[in-house]
């Protein structure tokens, strides 16, 4: 073990659990103080390939392979007598955490776009996991704790800043569609728990979200929805390689829409500058909710506050969101109402 890689691992866990756990999730701040102070637990985490020792991503083995939710000595303990067992599965998982509380967040950008179109919505989503952010015209809105729009489960909560363009009715969606490395069924057993291992310990309202969202995937699959759109159509592979495939395959009259969040992190910069030159160049639009946006040059631009996302529409900065879809900040000084 390099001291690059060890001090590599030690900044890490002291960002996630200063930046992203902070204020999310106790236990996790603990678990990753405890972790990068920690020599045992040190050695191994950092002989892991470095995208794969991501916090989030190595605790959710744990618990996945039953660790349970304990103070940082009793996971420090299980990972240290089962570590083979927690790498295997830190190794062939990834951090495919399938947020529906990022439509609340979606929504806004997704009525401004069938408003200005006058056509139904063909949703590409790059990055998809099980497909749950697929399905925005199925769950309900509550925004600033105003009476819910829609009728559909989950019910998803988001605060608001700066005067966003709240919508009034859910969008037309014509066609669901996305890709991924490792698309996920969302109604096979195995691939729930490894979902529901991926909500940090103690948001019981992100797990709620995620169990009726899976729900409601289950309900569209098996055809107790009369939605035109049907369920997802999920493809297995590369973003680059297959996005100008799907946003072809688009329904006649509708306008395809690509979207993603939390996926151009795990591209590097030449993958990101070729997504953007794609995108771009086609007939669609494009939503990014990022730790970072990519203007339509593929330049990265880093958010200015670092515990946030940047909701961006076409390469044009609108919102800063929450990474869990619960707040949405709209900039009126960038992108005016």
């Amino acid at each position: 073990m390099s001291t690059q890689a060890t001090e590599f691992t030690v900044s890490l866990y002291l960002d996630y659990a200063r930046r992203w756990f902070h204020g999310h999730s106790p236990l996790y701040v603990q678990w990753a103080t405890g972790v990068a102070n920690d020599p045992d637990l040190l050695a191994l985490v950092a002989e892991l390939p470095e995208p794969k020792r991501q916090p989030n991503l190595v605790f959710a083995a744990a618990r996945y392979l039953g660790s349970g939710d304990g103070d940082f000595e009793d996971v420090r303990d299980f990972m240290l007598a089962r570590w083979p067992e927690v790498a295997g599965t830190v190794l062939s998982h990834r951090t495919q955490t399938n947020e529906a509380g990022r439509c609340a967040t979606l929504l806004p950008v997704l009525s401004m776009i069938a408003a200005q179109e006058r056509r139904p919505l063909a949703l590409i989503e790059v990055g998809p996991s099980a497909g749950l952010c697929l399905l925005p015209d199925l769950y309900s809105y509550s925004f600033d704790g105003a009476p819910p729009l829609g009728s559909g489960s989950p019910l998803l909560h988001c605060r608001t800043t700066g005067n966003p363009p709240l919508p009034t009715a859910l969008p037309d969606i014509a066609w669901r569609a996305g890709v991924d490395l490792n698309p996920l069924d969302g109604t096979d057993p195995e691939t729930v728990a490894w979902l529901r291992s991926l909500v940090w310990p103690g948001q019981t309202e992100r797990l709620k979200q995620l169990d009726e969202a899976l729900e409601t995937l289950s309900a569209l699959k098996s055809g107790a929805y009369g939605s035109t759109a049907g369920a997802p159509t999920l493809m297995t592979g590369d973003l680059n390689d297959r996005i100008r495939e799907l946003v072809e395959a688009a329904p006649e009259g509708s306008v395809p829409v690509v979207f993603h969040s939390a996926v151009l992190m795990y591209l590097d910069e030449a993958d990101r500058k070729r997504f953007a030159a794609t995108v771009s160049a086609m007939d669609c639009r494009w939503i990014s909710n990022e730790i970072f946006f990519v203007d339509t040059a593929g330049r990265s631009h880093e958010s200015a506050d670092q515990n946030s996302f940047t909701l961006a529409l076409d390469g044009v900065p609108l919102a800063r969101t929450g990474q869990h879809g619960a707040e949405l900040h709209w900039l009126e000084t960038i992108f005016g109402t």
